[in-house]
């Protein structure tokens, strides 16, 4: 099926099921648009907790929609390499909040870059924000990258790595969590820093199938998803976990003070 016909077929099932009561609109959005019985990921279609990560590339996003959609978390494009700031970043950093979707900012390593040059790059651009989700590392190699395509020793590259993650760290106050693909993971991560949380992106399988002993925290299971108020293809992620667990991982909001009566 084409994409454009996926896409015709998602919205024409949206409405139907709209009309038939709001009950059931997020659990058959979520089949209609970007399900497929040959993808392997079938299990995620039905996960509880549902998200997107997004960046300049998905265009003008309307929150509101995105939020009645039933997306509960976003992770943010913030920067890449020492002095790319994503064009969209400030809007839907502010967007999200406002309509009150959990969101988390991500940087992209560049590897031709110094890791203290882009550490200090995210934490000019990204706020400090008590409310965020704890910020993202984005570990790829660039191969797509006309300036900056090779791939450096694995010593190297880790030694890059913990210097971001120790000052993403310093700066936000939350532990980072990693995002990576299958080439990267197998490469460079497999076996190191467990202490942290993963983002994996498998689309082909779940990811204990294709990342070797390596427990993980969200998902990113389709980069051709559909969502309600995002125009062009989307990323879509879960949880592993049940909502309940998912409201532990929520930065607590500190409780407000009564008003004194002394």
């Amino acid at each position: 099926m084409s994409v454009a016909l996926r896409r015709l077929v998602f919205v024409a099932l949206s409405l139907a099921v709209f009309a038939g009561g709001a009950g059931g609109v997020v659990a058959r959005q979520v089949r209609v648009a970007d399900a497929d019985p040959h993808d392997g990921v079938a299990r995620a279609h039905t996960m509880p907790v549902q998200g997107i990560d997004v960046s300049n590339w998905q265009g003008d996003i309307d929150w509101d929609k995105v939020r009645a959609a039933g997306t509960q978390f976003a992770f943010i494009k913030a920067t890449e390499g020492g002095d790319y700031l994503d064009p969209k970043f400030a809007r839907n950093w502010q967007a999200a909040k406002r309509v009150g979707i959990p969101r988390g900012a991500y940087h992209m390593v560049y590897w031709c870059r110094a890791a203290h040059e882009q550490a200090l790059w995210f934490i000019l651009n990204v706020p400090n924000d008590p409310d965020a989700l704890p910020p993202v590392l984005d570990l790829e190699w660039n191969g797509h990258s006309r300036s900056c395509p090779k791939r450096i020793p694995v010593k190297l590259a880790l030694e890059k790595i913990k210097i971001m993650l120790e000052v993403m760290e310093s700066h936000t106050g939350k532990r980072p969590i990693i995002y990576t693909d299958v080439a990267f993971h197998r490469e460079v991560l497999e076996g190191q820093l467990p202490g942290y949380n993963f983002w994996l992106r498998s689309v082909a399988a779940e990811p204990h199938e294709i990342y070797r002993n390596r427990p993980w925290l969200f998902w990113q299971f389709t980069t051709t998803g559909y969502v309600s108020g995002i125009a062009k293809p989307v990323d879509r992620n879960v949880f592993n976990g049940t909502p309940a667990d998912w409201r532990q991982v929520l930065p607590q909001r500190a409780p407000k003070r009564s008003a004194r009566t002394d």
